[in-house]
């Protein structure tokens, strides 16, 4: 295509690897960088893009996204492009759509629809990480990544069911995540809070993780605990490291329980006693104080063993039901960390009947007093009166813990954005910008160059991908021209689908997704498949 060559004169290049800045000149041949330093006047190829006063990038990386359905079924994507995002890592937190049978398809659908929704104009064609990846190179907004879902596989070969597995079960899972991985998958994620996961133990993770390793993939885990227990749970994920020889990633790594603030020297050592084993070790996080996830997600594992239906049929049995309330407001649910439940700080953000839309945006408690019920019987029955589609953002971050871990060395980002529902949580369409307006221009709790180098060029080496995630020669020309005086994140909790402000030009391969702040029609991403085998 003629328009993947051209040059950028004048940029402040921040090239990826944590360097300063520097005034650089840049062409792109055929959607490669082909030059960069200073071009004479006539030097020049293609369209001449002035950038005096902006700044040149890399593509951003999301390392933990939710986009799983959004990258096949919304060409605009506004979410990501409009922060700069070129690259989008999905299968997160143990729970996707493939591997899949049209059964575990359609339990996948229920479960996941607090996350990702269902977009009206999907066709759910896809059954393994192939057909899935299939659907991506047909054009996206983004390059997209896949990581197989412990959870999904753990329901294809054995059912949403609580229990360990059998030897039978556990092979057919083995066999599953090998296919995955010669299917191009980047490595193995696991979501150990949620059904079926929930379930597993760690000698079950460990000999999936043995597999990823051997196509040099990577683990990925939504680990048991982010409360009280969080350091124990770090402790577990470092020894199926170890016993797996698969590199870990923590993903959205935050310490948000009381027990645990100003606690993150404890952490930190931990990770550098594992970088001093050999063992390689990264993390991800979002700038933020609050999480999100699906309304059910914090009802007792034994609940939901099953599914939806099994699950309403206990809720709707008076014993049942008053054991459920015990465990949520005095024992504590597994479901919620091993905790009682906060009212206060869950505030309702998706819900799909018209008679509950005043709910969305009020807490719990909130919610509750206008529907003149207690909280807990509140909460049972609204996820019940919604088929377990509603969503949720939860309020239980701890700012010094947030600016302490985003300063780490082997630090990097992932919005974890859920981007489905009425008011869904701001890092959806923020959080790339909010590392670069707030926490490096404003509060300097980072470089510029420091968080550049957190979206792409760490995250690059993590996805072993050898052509992106710097500006340099003979890399693909995924890049993006921003204002960094002007970069802002505009999405509030109020209004989380506002896109941020300052960037203006984000290229994939050499091909504009914006263009002077504006979306364009062009869908050049595509999977990015592991090349690796085994080895």
């Amino acid at each position: 295509m003629k328009d993947r060559t051209f040059t950028i004169r004048g940029a402040q290049v921040i090239d990826g690897s944590g360097s300063k800045a520097v005034r650089a000149d840049v062409i792109v041949i055929d959607g490669v960088i082909a030059k960069t330093g200073s071009i004479l006047r006539g030097e020049e190829q293609g369209k001449v893009v002035e950038a005096d006063g902006l700044t040149l990038t890399p593509g951003f990386i999301d390392l933990h996204s939710h986009s799983d359905l959004a990258v096949i079924s919304d060409p605009a994507h506004l979410a990501k492009v409009t922060q700069g995002v070129t690259f989008e890592v999905v299968g997160q937190d143990g729970l996707s759509y493939v591997p899949s049978n049209e059964e575990t398809l359609h339990t996948l659908r229920e479960q996941l629809f607090g996350w990702n929704g269902e977009p009206a104009a999907l066709k759910w064609n896809f059954h393994s990480v192939s057909d899935y990846l299939s659907e991506v190179d047909k054009g996206s907004a983004v390059n997209v990544a896949f990581l197989i879902p412990h959870g999904t596989v753990r329901m294809l070969a054995r059912g949403n069911v609580a229990g360990l597995a059998s030897l039978e079960e556990l092979n057919e899972m083995k066999r599953l995540v090998e296919v995955g991985m010669q299917e191009g998958a980047v490595g193995l994620s696991a979501g150990l809070t949620y059904t079926p996961a929930m379930y597993a133990d760690d000698a079950e993770i460990i000999e999936l993780c043995k597999i990823v390793a051997k196509y040099g993939g990577y683990y990925a885990p939504h680990h048991r605990n982010y409360g009280a227990q969080f350091l124990d749970a770090v402790d577990d994920c470092i020894e199926i490291s170890r016993a797996s020889g698969s590199p870990l990633h923590l993903t959205h790594c935050h310490m948000s329980a009381p027990a645990n603030h100003d606690r993150t020297d404890l952490l930190f050592d931990r990770l550098a006693k594992a970088e001093s084993d050999g063992l390689d070790v990264s993390l991800d996080t979002y700038p933020y104080l609050a999480g999100s996830t699906y309304l059910h997600a914090m009802l007792p594992s034994w609940v939901q063993d099953g599914g939806n239906k099994p699950m309403s049929a206990r809720l709707a049995d008076r014993d049942k039901r008053l054991k459920v309330v015990h465990e949520l407001t005095v024992s504590g649910s597994d479901g919620n960390q091993g905790g009682i439940m906060n009212w206060e700080v869950i505030k309702i953000a998706g819900i799909e009947r018209a008679e509950h839309m005043k709910f969305v945006g009020l807490s719990i408690v909130e919610a509750a007093k206008l529907a003149d019920k207690q909280p807990v019987d509140f909460y049972l029955d609204l996820i019940l009166a919604e088929d377990f589609k509603a969503s949720c953002v939860i309020f239980s971050g701890y700012e010094p813990n947030v600016r302490a871990i985003m300063q780490h060395p082997r630090h990097m980002v992932g919005s974890d954005g859920i981007l489905a529902g009425n008011r869904p949580h701001p890092r959806g369409y923020g959080t790339f910008a909010r590392y670069l307006g707030t926490y490096a221009r404003v509060e300097k709790v980072l470089t510029f160059e420091g968080a550049i180098a957190r979206m792409t060029g760490r995250p690059a080496t993590r996805l072993s991908l050898k052509d992106r995630g710097l500006v340099k020669t003979g890399y693909k020309a995924d890049l993006v021209l921003l204002d960094a005086e002007k970069v802002l994140d505009l999405a509030t909790y109020e209004n989380p689908k506002t896109p941020a402000a300052g960037f203006e030009n984000v290229w994939i391969d050499g091909v504009l997704t914006l263009e002077g702040g504006k979306r364009t029609s062009h869908l050049p991403g595509r999977a990015v498949r592991s090349r690796k085998t085994k080895v």
